[in-house]
């Protein structure tokens, strides 16, 4: 790409490690030669921050809007009138607050195009739902911002990309939620980010089972035989190439895995214990199927280490760079996919092609 992509990040919770990843991510040159960052949050927190962790070298350019963003600077957007004190390791309402009006802020930025993409640093949920954030994460946040679009949870690294059919429901829900056309949808997302964001042009997905052992033929669950493969087989109707559904413990007991470009798992814990288990400090979470790009580090708050300077950024990079190599690949895909002609150049060509032949000439 030859312009900067301006990447909007929340703070998340101050308290956590959020800020803490987010300027050890930043405190390297190389990520700004194709991001320019802007930090929705405040800067007393990461002058907190900064001191802590012994990184004094690095700058802040506060920006009243993020349109007035500068390549090559660390911009920061103030979303609070007044300071904001750190207690690290503590849940408390402040912290809520300024997370919620950080995502609030970056949300409306992206919705106007002031920004290219959001990625935000972990919250605590409890915390923000005290303070007033009515969902039970990002995901359904930002899923709601989006006009009905159907939103999939996508965890990304260089070993594997696992989707979920259902994400932070509680357990006992998950065998009502899962229907063939929930299935199916949520197939579809993937199937069309791996291709978009992703530049994937014929992925191969495969499908977990709900129940151990698949079932076994109705033995222990019934719900692959009545759900999940009529869905499966609905989406090879359309030439999306699925595969399954396989046993969890088997497929990732053997090199299954390495042969799918993505894997799309029935419920949260059912994708995301392997896949933490596997990538824990390089993951990104992705929210495909919406018009904006975001992602988020794979990690939580992690208040037991906060301020400790011994969290990793890895993450959080990875979450940076992700973010806009899908922006990039959006655009590509886009143009790759564009009508070649005009409007008005294209009916004239389709008149021409439409024009009777004369037969006085032949």
């Amino acid at each position: 790409m030859t312009k900067s992509v301006k990447v909007g990040i929340t703070i998340g919770d101050k308290n956590g490690v959020g800020p803490e990843v987010i300027l050890k991510a930043l405190d390297d040159e190389r990520i700004m030669s194709g991001i320019t960052p802007v930090i929705y949050g405040c800067e007393a927190v990461l002058q907190h921050y900064k001191h802590v962790l012994g990184i004094n070298h690095i700058n802040f350019e506060p920006v009243s809007s993020a349109k007035k963003a500068q390549p090559k600077k660390i911009n920061i957007v103030n979303v609070l009138n007044s300071k904001s004190f750190v207690n690290e390791g503590q849940e408390e309402a402040s912290s809520g607050k300024l997370a919620i009006k950080s995502i609030e802020a970056a949300s409306a930025d992206i919705s106007s195009g002031v920004i290219d993409a959001i990625v935000t640093a972990p919250i605590s949920k409890s915390v923000c739902q005290n303070a007033g954030f009515d969902f039970p994460g990002h995901t359904e946040f930002f899923i709601s911002m989006s006009n009905g679009a159907e939103g999939i949870m996508i965890l990304t690294s260089s070993l594997m990309k696992i989707a979920l059919v259902t994400t932070h429901v509680p357990l006992k829900d998950v065998s009502s939620i899962i229907t063939k056309g929930a299935i199916k949808s949520k197939a579809e997302v993937f199937h069309y980010s791996l291709q978009k964001d992703f530049g994937i042009l014929n992925p191969k997905i495969a499908i977990l089972s709900l129940n151990p052992h698949s079932g076994e033929n109705g033995k222990i669950g019934t719900e692959e035989i009545e759900v999940i493969i009529p869905a499966i087989n609905a989406l090879r109707a359309e030439n999306i190439l699925v595969f399954g559904p396989f046993p969890t413990d088997g497929f990732f007991g053997s090199s299954a895995p390495s042969n799918y470009d993505g894997i799309l798992a029935m419920y949260h814990d059912q994708g995301l214990s392997v896949f933490k288990a596997l990538s824990f400090d390089e993951g990104v979470n992705y929210t495909a199927g919406l018009p904006i790009v975001r992602t988020s580090p794979d990690h939580g708050t992690a208040f037991d280490i906060a301020g400790k300077n011994i969290a990793s950024a890895t993450s959080m990079r990875n979450a940076l760079y992700s973010a806009a190599d899908i922006f990039a690949n959006r655009l590509q895909y886009k143009s790759l996919n564009a009508d070649p002609l005009p409007i008005k150049k294209r009916e004239k060509a389709d008149n021409r092609l439409s024009k009777p032949r004369d037969s006085k000439k032949n």
